[in-house]
């Protein structure tokens, strides 16, 4: 019998014991994958933000609109390398359940700017730019409704009406965008802003946002002072910062993400920490004689230390890994239903790492205390307690 084969009995010598330790540590380590799935989904904008990309929107809070006219007199910034703008359209499709995620775009200035996110062939992006009605669409919205190009689309609004009285607009399916970096999500619509413009009845010639590349990042400090000291005192004054900024304040809408998911994991780890530490350590009380019996047979103090933080790293890794799997299941079955809300949402291979390097430390935590009183004990002792 080697070193494994006596750490894999000890652990199921009391069968029900080891089961509901494992049962506890595969539930922290569920609530664990799924929670940092979502705050991973929910930050994951911060991760493809440019250093030399800043957003500039209107000071009262990103909602509400801005003069177009803002975006010549952005472009002419010292600093400022390109510049291109968005709105939203707060679009859906068919139902209102069916939320898209859709945006009114100039495409010349916004895909030149977005050329290492966005992926679009030459002919796909000149039919965009071409026609008036058309729009681009993700490859993952794409793949979800079955369109392809030359597809006749209604899109409609939750919040702008068009001028024939109606809420839907036609638009016509120029191009699929593939994503240029796997932290890019394509689960969103582009349009034409001159054709949803022209067609709208209220907040005509406004904007939601300017999206600005520097020519370095060392000038976006400046480049942001002067675009909002340009628009202080006017009817819509400016608010500048970096994507990353942006990004971060966008998912604080949705509360303190980080904050809760530290606070849940944090709770769940320390108390499977206690509960798994308290019950190794009278495991091992319980095998004290048997700790007697083995060092009296030349087992040495290391090989007993081995084997005890062996038996508790093993049980948190039974515990750990069905954990993170069945965390993975859970995101794969909730993905669509979230996908408006964090649409990439997932167990990613990072957090099963971070999972695993988790699961060895509560391994090691949990068992090092009493591997170690299981070294240091005389053999004399040992066989002398009852």
């Amino acid at each position: 019998m080697n070193d494994f084969d006596l750490i894999r009995k000890n652990l199921f010598r009391r069968k029900l014991r080891a089961i509901l330790m494992i049962v506890s540590i595969l539930v922290a380590f569920m609530i664990f994958g799924v929670l940092t799935g979502f705050y991973r989904a929910f930050t994951s904008g911060e991760d493809q933000a440019a250093a030399d990309r800043m957003i500039t929107v209107n000071k009262i809070n990103f909602t509400q609109p801005m003069p177009i006219a803002y975006f010549n007199r952005v472009k002419a910034v010292e600093g400022v390398k390109q510049v291109t703008f968005a709105n939203w359209f707060g679009g859906y499709y068919q139902d209102p359940k069916n939320f898209l995620m859709t945006l009114a775009v100039e495409p010349a200035s916004y895909f030149s700017l977005y050329s290492r996110e966005f992926i679009l062939p030459p002919d796909q992006l000149q039919a965009f730019i071409r026609e008036r009605t058309s729009a681009v669409v993700g490859e993952k919205m794409a793949e979800k409704w079955g369109w392809k190009v030359g597809d006749r689309v209604p899109i409609s609004s939750n919040i702008f009406t068009q001028k024939n009285g109606g809420q839907s607009w036609d638009v016509t399916i120029a191009g699929i965008v593939k994503a240029g970096t796997e932290q890019v999500d394509t689960n969103f619509m582009l349009f034409q802003y001159a054709y949803f413009d022209e067609t709208r009845t209220i907040a005509k010639d406004t904007i939601g946002w300017l999206i600005l590349q520097t020519n370095a990042p060392a000038d976006n400090d400046r480049v942001a002072k002067t675009i909002d000291a340009m628009f202080a005192n006017s009817s819509a004054e400016t608010s500048t910062d970096t994507e990353k900024a942006f990004g971060k304040a966008f998912a604080a809408q949705f509360g303190n993400i980080a904050l809760i998911v530290l606070l849940v994991v944090g709770a769940a780890f320390v108390t499977i920490l206690m509960i798994v530490g308290n019950t190794m350590a009278l495991t091992i009380r319980e095998r004290t004689r048997e700790i007697g019996v083995l060092k009296t047979l030349g087992f040495p103090g290391p090989r007993i230390l081995k084997l005890v933080l062996g038996e508790s790293v093993l049980l948190a890794l039974l515990g750990g890994i069905p954990g993170l799997v069945i965390a993975a299941l859970i995101a794969r079955t909730l993905r669509n239903s979230v996908a408006n809300m964090a649409p990439s949402f997932a167990v990613s291979p990072e957090i099963a790492l971070l999972g695993l390097v988790l699961m060895l430390a509560l391994g090691l935590i949990t068992g090092i205390i009493p591997a170690l009183n299981a070294m240091r004990l005389k053999i004399a002792a040992a066989l002398g307690r009852g």
